[in-house]
């Protein structure tokens, strides 16, 4: 039985030659995922031209999703900063850096010889002193380093060191507690946005969401860079913030995709809640049928390892229980030494868990509203696990008719038929979904085609039942015929 979760990998240095590319996704990679924090626009250029060779060489249809930077908070320091337990030091924004001088008199909580004005760093981003508060924490360096503002004066923050260490230049910062008025949409964000879209990607990856305003804001942008309103690439929210926490069901309503960003997560919120956090997140994006995906360092031991550990095992195998949409690889694929194996690995564990007695989780996969297109779906898949059909065969314009389908998580064949090239590459992340693309067909006439096609390649045989689920053409697919038939 192929794999029905799908697998998304980070492209990288290690990765972008045509012949890696191939072996990757002859291993079972079917998003190829462009870190757009790293790579120049005629590096990724060719890697998007070598992914589409390849796909219709191939005949497989390989999303590319290009992942934007989003806003990055990082120190500003002249030289390396000594700071330890118990330490006082001076916050500052831009405005201020980097050789700032403040009158510590103007402090309340300390007196002058608890603190110098060595002891300081900025942070590289203006204003944002404004959007922080008493009693917010600040984090460096992924963690490693904690301060706790204790007084707030004139644009500097007098800050208490909580854990110490070495606070060096341009070290990553987190404010979990802080509602920060950054837009999630950079200067270089906008650049690298309509570069891909010129690109035509099927899936763009939003870092430092908060609210669904700021999915919406970045599809207008999309709509207005393509000039239309159709047939666009699907957005990926990824939920790395505790502000992400706090408006997850706004988020996930608003977002076409769900992406379980576990490494700033883990910054922002306590560890020892993530793998919690993670089971919310993958619960309401199944109960809202959008497509989600788990990360981070899902085998991160294989950048340097031939083989994974036990626990990477166990946490990919448990993301397939929880019938995630996909699994992704970063490091590992994009800059490791195995980018093939990581994923011909994942690929293993995937197949062996959707065999095994313990992936089956339909209790979360029950509609919960009364929307007729919706039960009108789940009546077509109770009729073919009914009637034991060897497949489904779904005719879909926008993707939206495969996405009902795929929520039911039947393990049958789920064969997409389309005549949209977009949607056939955004059945890469759909669970369960294999497309197929008939350029300019009528869709009424696709699956039928396709059928015969499947047919002819020895998939399906002469007198199996096949359900068949047309969807409206159209922008959103509303309407629908069900039936089965015997081929």
């Amino acid at each position: 039985m192929a794999k029905h979760t799908k697998i998304v990998a980070t492209l990288g240095l290690v990765s972008d030659s045509r012949e890696v590319i191939r072996e990757m996704i002859e291993a079972g990679m079917n998003v190829a995922r462009l870190n757009f924090s790293h790579g120049s626009y005629e590096w990724h250029g060719n890697v998007i031209k070598i992914i589409r060779e390849l796909s219709a060489e191939m005949k497989k249809p390989i999303g590319i999703m290009a992942d934007l930077q989003g806003p990055r908070i990082r120190t500003l320091v002249q030289s390396e900063v000594e700071i330890k337990s118990g330490d006082f030091v001076l916050v500052s924004d831009i405005f201020y850096a980097p050789n700032f001088q403040f009158p510590i008199s103007n402090f309340q909580t300390i007196s002058n010889d608890q603190i110098s004005n060595d002891k300081k760093f900025s942070l590289d981003v203006n204003k944002i002193v404004d959007d922080i508060e008493v009693g917010n924490e600040i984090l460096i360096e992924d963690g490693l380093m904690k301060v706790v503002v204790r007084e707030k004066n004139d644009g500097v923050l007098l800050a208490e060191v909580i854990d110490g260490g070495t606070i060096k230049n341009h070290k990553g910062i987190n404010i979990p507690d802080a509602k920060l008025s950054i837009d999630p949409i950079t200067e270089k964000d906008e650049k690298d946005l309509e570069f891909s879209l010129q690109n035509e990607v099927d899936f763009v990856a939003m870092s430092f969401v908060s609210s669904g305003e700021n999915i919406e804001n970045l599809r207008d942008k999309i709509k207005k860079i393509l000039k239309r309103e159709n047939d666009l690439p699907q957005i990926v929210a990824k939920i790395e913030r505790k502000e992400a926490i706090k408006n997850l069901d706004d988020i996930v309503e608003h977002t076409d995709v769900v992406m379980v960003a576990r490494g700033d997560l883990g910054i922002e919120m306590d560890e020892s809640k993530v793998g919690v956090f993670q089971k919310e997140i993958v619960e309401k994006s199944l109960q809202k049928m959008k497509p989600v995906i788990m990360a981070t360092q899902m085998l991160d031991s294989m950048i340097k390892n031939p083989r994974p550990t036990r626990a990477e095992v166990s946490d990919v195998t448990n993301a397939v229980i929880d019938h995630v949409d996909a699994v992704m690889l970063s490091g590992e694929a994009a800059n490791g030494k195995y980018p093939v194996e990581s994923v011909r690995i994942m690929k293993d564990i995937i197949e062996n868990t959707e065999s095994s007695p313990y992936d089956n989780v339909t209790h979360l996969l029950k509609l919960k509203d009364d929307e007729d297109f919706k039960n009108f779906v789940k009546s077509a898949y109770e009729l073919a696990k009914d009637k034991n059909v060897k497949a489904i065969a779904v005719a879909s314009a926008s993707g939206f008719t495969a996405r009902l389908v795929s929520h039911f998580r039947m393990e049958k064949p789920l064969l997409v038929a389309t005549n949209k090239e977009k949607t056939y590459n955004q059945m890469s992340l759909i669970w369960g979904a294999e497309g197929f693309f008939f350029q300019e067909k009528e869709l009424a006439k696709v699956a039928n085609e396709m059928i015969e096609n499947q047919k002819a390649a020895g998939q399906l045989i002469a007198g199996d039942l096949v359900a068949i689920v047309l969807g409206k053409e159209g922008a959103e697919e509303k309407t629908h015929s069900a039936k089965t038939k015997k081929i």
